[in-house]
């Protein structure tokens, strides 16, 4: 395990800017549909993981399920020499806190930190949801299955940490089930309090909710696309934060719309096969997901999911119906599918994770000039940084120039007016972080 382990830092350390990473591939390869499959199948075989089922039974009910997860995590560990700090995360809620919490309820997240080699307090989030709920959401006895919702982010996440935890990463990587979502978003708001009273830096997290079905409810078969959702600036954000973006630009340009950029620059890069779609939404129309809470604190977070949902397949009481077999369950899940998803979220937290911190300010004037001046802070680690920019009607940074042994440039013929542009900070090992958007204003 010792040789294997070095072999893989090797690979992380040896290639430089701008050239392909042979680890990211390795990651991609190793990632096994047969696994996920397996553990989809103990998870829907729970029952049920409604929030607020059974937590005594060894066999049936979110106490079960959430048990089995941390197994798994600590199994994890075990054959890493210890690499994975696992722990319950939980928050007590009271009958009545909103009208889907029937009784009091202790709403339990199951935690595993691969901790860091030089920013141990950095952190890259992967999560899956436990739970599972039938038509009725107040109904926690009934069969809930939930294969593909969310037994296949759950499973994605679990094989993530089986894959990632034989390398070695410079900042922290979390994997983590979510509880309480069906419920109203609980696990994810515990979780998000708990990182910022521990004040952990967040680079952004990534909710894996539904990975698993290729068969749209419109009849559309397709096992390559998938969504990125994302919001376009924080809720958090200042009264001058706001009146900058009016002036100068940005308004799909906040932390969590960069990280979805993010993912989908990486995919397309070493994925080809797939196509990432960027949703420039908070999540599907009038509905949530368990990234929210972390952007309602501040966080960039984005959702991944499949582009074609069933919704005879989603939150139904299992039955045969005019000739319709509804319910979430196992049959319906494409395995092979959910791997290939659970390959965007690998090679995406291992790239973050091996990536140094992205700049913290971003400056940048050449107002009535013909050029464009940026400025940035000099950030550890960084061999370099790689200057983006981009037509404002663009959704993707199309153009860019690396630059070393400078923290500023000038972009000479390029007017101010006409492109959005940031600056990401670039490793010696060739791994990028995140592009930072312009937040100061040089005169």
């Amino acid at each position: 395990m010792r040789i294997l382990l070095l072999l893989f830092c090797i690979c992380f350390s040896a290639y430089g800017q701008g050239q392909q990473q042979p680890a990211i591939y390795n990651i991609i390869d190793s990632v096994s549909a047969e696994r996920i499959k397996k553990d989809i199948k103990i998870l829907a075989d729970f029952g049920t993981r409604h929030t607020l089922s059974d937590t005594v039974s060894e066999t049936r009910g979110i106490g079960a399920a959430r048990r089995w997860i941390k197994k798994e995590f600590e199994m994890i560990s075990e054959d890493c020499n210890g690499c994975l700090d696992v722990f319950n995360q939980k928050n007590f809620v009271k009958k009545g806190d909103n009208d889907r919490i029937v009784k009091d309820v202790w709403v339990v997240n199951v935690v595993a930190i691969q901790r860091g080699t030089k920013y141990p307090n950095r952190f890259i989030i992967m999560s899956g949801d436990i739970d599972s709920r039938v038509s009725d959401p107040n109904n926690y006895t009934s069969d809930s299955p939930g294969a593909n919702d969310n037994a296949s982010g759950m499973a994605g996440t679990i094989e993530a940490a089986r894959v990632l935890s034989k390398y070695k990463f410079e900042s922290s990587i979390i994997y983590v089930g979510l509880s309480g979502e069906e419920q109203g978003l609980y696990g994810g708001k515990g979780l998000a309090d708990y990182a910022k009273a521990q004040q952990w830096e967040i680079i952004g997290i990534l909710n894996n909710d539904m990975i698993g079905n290729i068969k749209g409810v419109d009849g559309v078969i397709d096992n390559r696309t998938f969504r990125i959702f994302s919001e376009p600036v924080p809720p958090t954000e200042t009264e001058r934060e706001r009146r900058m973006r009016r002036f100068y630009g940005g308004e799909v340009d906040g932390i969590s719309r960069q990280l979805a950029r993010y993912v989908h620059k990486t995919v397309k890069s070493y994925m080809p096969e797939m196509n990432p779609m960027m949703v420039y939404r908070l999540d599907r129309f009038g509905r949530g997901g368990h990234h929210r809470p972390f952007n309602d604190v501040g966080f960039a977070g984005v959702r991944i999911m499949e582009a074609h949902e069933n919704y005879t397949q989603q939150h139904q009481d299992i039955r045969i119906e005019n000739g319709i077999a509804y319910g979430d369950t196992y049959e319906h899940v494409n395995f092979e599918y959910a791997k290939k998803l659970t390959a965007v979220n690998a090679i995406n937290l291992a790239s973050l994770a091996a990536a140094p911190p992205a700049p913290k300010t971003v400056s940048i004037g050449g107002i009535v000039e013909a050029s464009v001046k940026l400025k940035w802070n000099s950030v550890e680690g960084a061999k370099g940084y790689t200057i983006y920019w981009r037509d404002t009607t663009s959704p993707t940074w199309d153009h860019s120039k690396y630059v070393e042994n400078t923290t500023e440039f000038t972009l000479e013929g390029i007017v101010i007016d006409n492109f959005y542009f940031g600056v990401a900070s670039v490793g010696a090992n060739g791994f990028e972080s995140v592009v930072t958007f312009p937040n100061d204003v040089m005169r």
